[in-house]
């Protein structure tokens, strides 16, 4: 064992019996990474393989294969399976040491807070807080239901309410065109936010009533003044996974600028088809790469500006614009349905109905709607907040007792009346249980 506690990258032993041990070690590792792989292939790749086979094989006018099967597909395997992923690739560079604990290597893996939708933990953060005994702790609890009311708040209050809007419209995109999509396209973009952010939060919760401490996943991404910052903001241990793993072997921004904008092309694309097999996915994961690629390149040619808050301002409305239109590719679920929700997008001029109250015929009445848009308002404050650096709990946590105790008590309140037992309630199940 080396000084640092971790293990050498070629083991110990001496140099006669080296190459061998490298070599069976290169084995071993690509054998497990590759069975890791062919698990999430076949659950969640086959069919969508097949469908593109038969497609190529139609245009040659040749026999498709048959196939009328659905395979169960376990939920958050794309979730664990980089997790595992990333675990086998630490242990192979000598990050960290090999768990000799099957029990804790499976607790690490499947760590039931986080298992269906994350974040996707690292193994020298995750493993090592499992490694050690935790004992209750009073912070620790308090926080974790802050974390737990807060998640409950955006994913019953927020998303589920959004929801039932984005669904009418994009269920029927052709009664309801022009301005209709754009409403129901920026909910979307709200509504997967404090859908995932939510789901993100309980997590982290419900995981510090234990003593984990699990990531932030989201760190107010809407507020970003750039794509490639609003991707250090959104799904962080996603983005961070693919750049540490993928990104930076494939070579990084260190073998040219040509080679660099490709890296970034191939990486988003395998994002899009690790969030979903269907081409409106990878697309998805295209576009934000051209993006990043468009951004890079004016950032080259582009003289530098003086910072003021009309420019920090054009440049957050800017990428929020870009990043929503990219979700119409990600809600449409098929290339099919994204390019006829984009004809209707374009087919009306009806912005009237952005004032004269006809959203209020989406499904949600009024008196929600207020409930919603207040809401909304909280999240862009605690956003605000956070944006800034600041702990927002600790914040919260340094007022008075009535302040506190009124704010629970309304985060209760608008759950338990908008979230369970109001009208119009609708559960939904959390967007990324898909994946």
């Amino acid at each position: 064992m080396t000084d640092s506690g971790l293990i050498p990258p070629w083991g110990g032993g001496n140099q006669q019996g080296t190459s061998g041990y490298k070599g069976n070690r290169k084995l071993i590792f690509a054998a497990c990474i590759i069975l890791n792989l062919c698990i999430l292939g076949f659950f969640k790749y086959f069919s969508f393989a097949v469908d593109c086979l038969n497609h190529l094989f139609s245009c040659f006018h040749m026999r498709g294969i048959s196939w009328n099967h659905d395979i169960l597909l376990p939920v958050g395997i794309s979730f664990y399976t980089l997790q595992a992923l990333g675990y086998l690739i630490d242990v192979y560079r000598g990050e960290i040491r090999a768990e000799k604990n099957f029990v804790r290597y499976a607790l690490f893996v499947s760590f039931f807070p986080q298992l269906v939708a994350g974040p996707i933990e690292r193994s020298r953060n995750l493993l090592t807080q499992l490694s050690s005994r935790q004992s209750f702790s009073y912070e620790n609890f308090r926080r974790g239901m802050l974390f737990i009311l807060y998640g409950l708040f955006l994913k019953m209050v927020v998303s589920d309410r959004l929801a039932i809007m984005v669904d009418t419209v994009y269920g029927d995109s052709a009664t309801y065109p022009g301005f209709y999509v754009v409403a129901a396209t920026v909910f979307f973009a709200v509504q997967i936010y404090c859908d995932f952010y939510g789901y993100s939060t309980i997590a982290r919760g419900s995981a510090l009533l234990m003593g984990i401490h699990l990531m932030d996943n989201f760190n107010a991404p809407y507020f970003s003044k750039s794509v490639k910052e609003f991707w250090r903001r959104w799904h962080i241990s996603l983005s961070s996974w693919f750049r540490d793993y993928l990104y930076i072997p494939l070579g990084g921004n260190r073998k040219g600028e040509v080679r660099r904008e490709w890296n970034h092309l191939l990486v988003f694309a395998i994002s899009g088809l690790w969030h979903g097999a269907s081409m409106s996915y990878i697309f998805w994961g295209l576009l934000n790469g051209i993006y990043q690629t468009a951004e890079n390149m004016i950032c080259k040619v582009r003289k530098p500006a003086e910072d003021c808050f009309s420019r920090r301002l054009f440049h957050r409305l800017l990428t929020f614009s870009l990043v929503t239109l990219s979700w119409l590719f990600f809600r449409a679920g098929t290339f099919a349905n994204a390019g006829e929700i984009l004809s209707n997008m374009f087919s009306t001029n009806n912005w009237m109905i952005l004032m004269n109250g006809s959203l209020y015929h989406l499904g949600v009445p009024e008196s929600h709607m207020k409930i919603l848009l207040v809401s909304i308002l909280l999240l862009f404050l605690i956003d605000y907040q956070k944006y800034q650096g600041k702990d927002v709990v600790e914040i919260f946590l340094r007022q008075g007792w009535f302040f506190r105790v009124s704010v629970i008590m309304f985060f209760v309140y608008v759950i338990l009346l908008y979230g369970c037992y109001g009208e119009m309630f609708d559960t939904q199940q959390f967007i990324y249980f898909q994946f």
